[in-house]
This record gives structure tokens, C-alpha cells and sequence, in this order.
């Protein structure tokens, strides 16, 4: 955004006020992540957590903001929320009720969609609050090998059951409130805002790193300069777009000719945004998480071979990101819908005819470069922590939160700008408006 774009947000207070909600609801969720579950040792959590910074704990911990590592009452973040939005997603494929919802019946359809998510994340919450609270029960520091749980017992695990589901709801409340009167969408944001949050202790961290000698100054200078380059990448490809052009023939509309004109249909690279890691990383860190609180021996296994440096998770990982960039794609882009309005419109593609060929053709195209789309991220993911691995650095250096971090900061600065150019727009026509009416 430019410098004037900068100084017209203090001429429009509608957007103050959409900015400061957002800044608001913010602030309220990284207050609570600060508010622990009860009956805790929070010494010996952190001990245990300092020793897991880079498994799977120090993953997930870092979707939650922090919120796991204290055990707060966000401990669990917004990813059952993302769990139940991938389950109701899938099954309106399979479900001709749940297509019927989203497709047919419009808003109040949505609306339906909506609760259900609300529910299924209730009870994903429940399970995997359970589940927890029973891990920490069996969970010991690493150095004085004192409980993590002061008081055992179903005392304990009901209060943390209940406790973590009220947190996650609260969070989904703060997600819809965001998106209807801030600006961006609010889940995004909340999963933004931990990880940013994350960012200043994993700098100190990695000076601690350095000046212990555990990390060499040219092993630092290549992470950074992979940072850099990684960084450059993503919002080179999120800014890609593949043009289709589009011509008008000229017809007479009562006694105006019009038409005659061209223009193009733009197509993104990447159209799914940081959807697809998102989902991806919740659906593997839903039963590595449970595994790692299990004492049941085939699953402490499961959990050693999906660490985030194993083969067998980052083959998962990239199939997972692979199938949900062409399933968001599907979901959100309608060519068969696109090539109807182009045809009415009297509209057509050089060298296609309309109708059925144009939505063959844009559908072709568009898997084309979903599939380019959908390599970039599980690139930009995957390798990054391959290597960072390698080197003992912190996972909010890794790929997955450079590109949720990059991507949800471009989509919000889009969303200000386009307010900025929409209010300048009807600013435009009010005086229009008013000069006619002189």
C-alpha cells in the first residue's frame, strides 16, 4: 500500500473502526493464551517443553500461538475448528443433503453448514481435550521427573476437558467476529497472529543457539538468506496469474451498441491460498497429537515415524497439501458457471466456442496450474523443514508459517485496499451525484 493509501485511513472511520476490531479481538486472544488450565505445574510444562521443542509439540504449539506449551485455556487454538470445516467439506461432496445446503438453499443454506461445523468442533474439542488432559496425567519432567498434573484424577480431566472446549469455542466466536467486523478473515488471522507472536522468542532462542556454539554463524547466515529467498518466492507466485482472454461482440441493446471489447479472465497460480497447508497440518497433527499423550505402544511408535523431519510425514504432508489445493480449487471456482455468465454476457475465448468447450477449457486450465500451484506450496513447505530440521532452528522459520504469515498479510493489505478504493469510488459518484442534481 502507498504512502497516501496510509494517510486516507484517517479520513475514513469506518475503516478505523473495522481496524481497531481487529487489533481488539487480537489482543483478547493472545491475552488468553496467557490464562492457564488449572491444576498444572507450570515449571515442570515448560521444562518438558524446552526438551520437545522440535518434535511434533513444538508444531502444533506454534498453530496454537504458544497456548500449548502453557497449557492455556487456547491450547488447542482454532485447529478443531479447521478439523470440523475439513470434515463438513468433504462430506458435501459425498452427501447430496449437504450439497443440496451449500449449493441450493444460498444463505440460509450456509448458515445450516455453519452450525454444523460448530458442532462437529464442540465434539472434535471434547476428544481432544480428553485426551490431553489424560497424556499430562502420565507426563513427567525431563530433569526432576515431578508430574506435569498437580492433582490426577477425572477431577482434573473433566475441569480440562471442559476448559480447553470453552477456550476453542470462545477463539471460533472471535474468528466470526473478526470477519464480520474487522477486516480479513478471522481464522486466518488468529493462526497469524500466534505465529507472529512466536516469532521474538524464536530470534532469542537462536542467539542462545549461537552463543552456546550449537549453531555456527554461516549456518545462520544460509537459513537467513533461504528465509529471504523463500520470502521473495512466495509473494512472487501468490502475485502469478494466468490470463484468459475474452471478447464481447458488438449487439445492440435497445438503441445502444455494446460490446466490442476485450478483456481477460484472471486465474491464480496458487487460488486455494494457505488453505491447503493449514488443513493438511491439522489432519496430521490430530493423531500424532493424540499418540504423543498415549502410553500404548504402537502409537508411541506412529508418533516416532510422523516427526515433521520423517519421510513418512513429509510424503504425507505433500499429498495432503496436493489433494486439498485441487479440492479448495474445486470448491471455490465454478468454470461450468463462469463459462454460462461469459456466454450470456455474449462473450467467448479466442478459438473456443462457447458453452461446453469454454468450460472444458477453463477447467483444463485451471488443473494446469492448480497443479503448479499446489508443488510451490508443498516446495515451499516441505523443504524448508527438511533442512531446519537438520540444524536444530525452531519451526517459525520453516516454509509453512512463511507462507501463512506472507500470505494472510498480502490478503489483508488487498482487503484495505480494496475498501480504500471502494469508498473512493462511491466518494466519486456521491459528487456526481450531487453536481447533477444541481
Amino acid at each position: 500500500m502507498s504512502l497516501s493509501g496510509v494517510e486516507n485511513l484517517a479520513r475514513l472511520p469506518e475503516l478505523k473502526k473495522k481496524l481497531l476490531w481487529t487489533f481488539a479481538l487480537l489482543a483478547v486472544y493472545r491475552l488468553g493464551i496467557h490464562i492457564p488450565v488449572p491444576g498444572v505445574d507450570s515449571h515442570a510444562l515448560t521444562e518438558f517443553f524446552n526438551s520437545a521443542s522440535n518434535t511434533l509439540f513444538g508444531l502444533f504449539d506454534m498453530f496454537s500461538g504458544g497456548g500449548l506449551k502453557k497449557v492455556s485455556i487456547f491450547a488447542l487454538g482454532i485447529m478443531p475448528y479447521i478439523s470440523a470445516s475439513i470434515i463438513l467439506q468433504l462430506l458435501s461432496v459425498v452427501s447430496p443433503e449437504l450439497k443440496r445446503l451449500s449449493k441450493d438453499e444460498g444463505a440460509e443454506g450456509r448458515k445450516k453448514i455453519t452450525q454444523y461445523t460448530r458442532y462437529g468442533t464442540v465434539l472434535i474439542t471434547c476428544i481432544q481435550g480428553l485426551a490431553i488432559a489424560v497424556g499430562l496425567e502420565s507426563m513427567t519432567s525431563p530433569t526432576t521427573g515431578q508430574s506435569l498434573v498437580l492433582f490426577a484424577g477425572w477431577g482434573f480431566r473433566l475441569v480440562t476437558m471442559v476448559t480447553l472446549t470453552a477456550g476453542t469455542v470462545f477463539l471460533m466466536w472471535l474468528g466470526e467476529q473478526m470477519t464480520e467486523k474487522g477486516i480479513g478473515n478471522g481464522i486466518s488471522m488468529i493462526i497469524f497472529a500466534g505465529i507472529v507472536a512466536g516469532l521474538p522468542s524464536a530470534l532469542i532462542n537462536t542467539g542462545r543457539l549461537m552463543t552456546a556454539g550449537e549453531l555456527s554463524l554461516i549456518i545462520l547466515l544460509l537459513i537467513g538468506v533461504l528465509m529471504a529467498a523463500t520470502l521473495v518466492f512466495i509473494v512472487f507466485v501468490e502475485r502469478g496469474q494466468r490470463r484468459i482472454p475474452i471478447h464481447y461482440a458488438k449487439r445492440m441493446l435497445g438503441r445502444k451498441m455494446v460490446g466490442g471489447q476485450t478483456t481477460h479472465l484472471p486465474l491464480r497460480i496458487n487460488t486455494s491460498g494457505v488453505i491447503p497447508p493449514i488443513f493438511a497440518s491439522s489432519i496430521l497433527l490430530f493423531p500424532a497429537t493424540l499418540a504423543n499423550f498415549s502410553s500404548v505402544e504402537w502409537l508411541q511408535k506412529l508418533s516416532q515415524h510422523m516427526s515433521p523431519s520423517s519421510v513418512l510425514y513429509n510424503v504425507a504432508f505433500v499429498g495432503l497439501i496436493m489433494f486439498f489445493a485441487y479440492f479448495y480449487t474445486a470448491i471455490l471456482f465454478d468454470p461450468k458457471g463462469i463459462s454460462e455468465n461469459i456466454q450470456k454476457q455474449g462473450g467467448f475465448i479466442p478459438g473456443i466456442r462457447p458453452g461446453a468447450k469454454t468450460r472444458e477449457y477453463i477447467d483444463r486450465v485451471l488443473a494446469r496450474i492448480t497443479l503448479w500451484g499446489a508443488l510451490y506450496m508443498a516446495l515451499i513447505c516441505v523443504l524448508p523443514m527438511m533442512l531446519i530440521s537438520q540444524f536444530n532452528i525452531p519451526f517459525y522459520f520453516g516454509g509453512t508459517s512463511l507462507l501463512i504469515v506472507v500470505g494472510v498479510a498480502m490478503d489483508f493489505m488487498g482487503k484495505i485496499e480494496s475498501y480504500l478504493i471502494s469508498r473512493q469510488y462511491e466518494g466519486l459518484m456521491g459528487n456526481k451525484a450531487r453536481v447533477k442534481g444541481r
